[in-house]
């Protein structure tokens, strides 16, 4: 618990590493600055970009400045406005994010442009999971302009990014092939989705499900999964991967970083879409902030089902 009005809980890390380097500290909370709000965070989701720049993936020529923190997504209610803010007041629960790896805390500031209100009906967890998974799951669907009734392809269906990909794409009427383990295969039937189970022969096992060809082919896992596609005979500008930019650079398949071109009004179309019970964001698991070492430590298996959200 933050004591009172001057400092919070948040996570800090001094230097590049495993999750031995995450360290929770008592710092000061953010005073609201011109155009910005401070947001109490209920909830703040984990993504495996953050895990890459906490390993210095991002950062080659090591020019980052330590202590850093971390963290995009939140959801959480109004503490404070600065100067200029309009439209808002204290109190108020909004969706947003912080594009200055600082979410994940108990309190953080933004710019009031970055953030959407949340609508009653969308469960806290899952609004504090959409801004980085969301947010890319619509950029890989706009990357391809599924068409209704073509057969789509998605990769780690049952991810946190695939598992919102998938339900965006069947809400256009598209035919959605899952790939994922068999205990996902429920889950996948139960959104509108056909599994097809990773494994031995699996594009023999896409030929099988859609004779007439694959029309596109989104890639949420890596590992050689474009080649795949290709051999399938999707045309490489329709082959997308968010987790194999070597592999779009050799082959011709396009690498998207999606969730930079999300907006406070995609945040707002996407909780628009859990109200109308088109979308449902899955959480694997929830931990407190002081756990985060063991919340990336489940997220580095690659075996979860939808989100993990830390819950200061």
């Amino acid at each position: 618990m933050a004591t009172e009005d001057t400092q919070m809980r948040a996570v800090r890390l001094d230097e590049y590493g495993d999750v031995g380097v995450l360290q929770v500290r008592e710092v000061d909370i953010p005073v609201p600055q011109p155009d910005r709000v401070v947001v109490e965070v209920v909830a703040t989701s984990i993504n495996p970009g953050e895990a890459g720049i906490r390993e210095g993936g991002f950062d080659p020529d090591r020019t980052a400045a330590f202590p850093m923190g971390e963290g995009s997504d939140l959801a959480g209610r109004i503490s404070g406005l600065g100067t200029g803010v309009t439209g808002w007041q204290v109190g108020d629960e909004v969706i947003g994010w912080s594009g200055e790896r600082s979410a994940h805390a108990q309190y953080v500031a933004v710019p009031a442009s970055q953030i959407t209100a949340r609508p009653e009906q969308v469960p806290w967890e899952q609004a504090g999971s959409l801004y980085v998974a969301g947010g890319t799951a619509v950029a890989m669907r706009d990357a391809v302009t599924p068409q209704q009734g073509e057969s789509v392809v998605v990769t780690a269906a049952a991810g946190g990014v695939g598992s919102i990909l998938v339900q965006l794409l069947v809400s256009n009427g598209v035919r959605v092939l899952g790939v994922a383990g068999p205990d996902k295969d429920d889950w996948l039937r139960g959104v509108g989705v056909e599994p097809v189970n990773r494994g031995e022969d699996l594009a023999g096992r896409l030929r099988a499900a859609a004779p007439e060809g694959v029309a596109a082919f989104l890639d949420c896992f890596g590992q050689g999964y474009t080649d795949l596609a290709l051999g399938l005979g999707v045309p490489p500008e329709r082959v997308v991967t968010i987790a194999d930019f070597e592999a779009a650079g050799r082959n011709g398949a396009r690498g998207v970083f999606g969730h930079a071109s999300t907006t406070a009004d995609t945040l707002a179309d996407l909780a628009a879409m859990i109200v109308r019970g088109d979308l449902v964001v899955p959480i694997a698991a929830t931990y407190p902030l002081d756990e985060v070492r063991a919340a990336y430590t489940a997220l580095a298996e690659r075996r979860t089902g939808g989100k993990i959200v830390l819950l200061p």
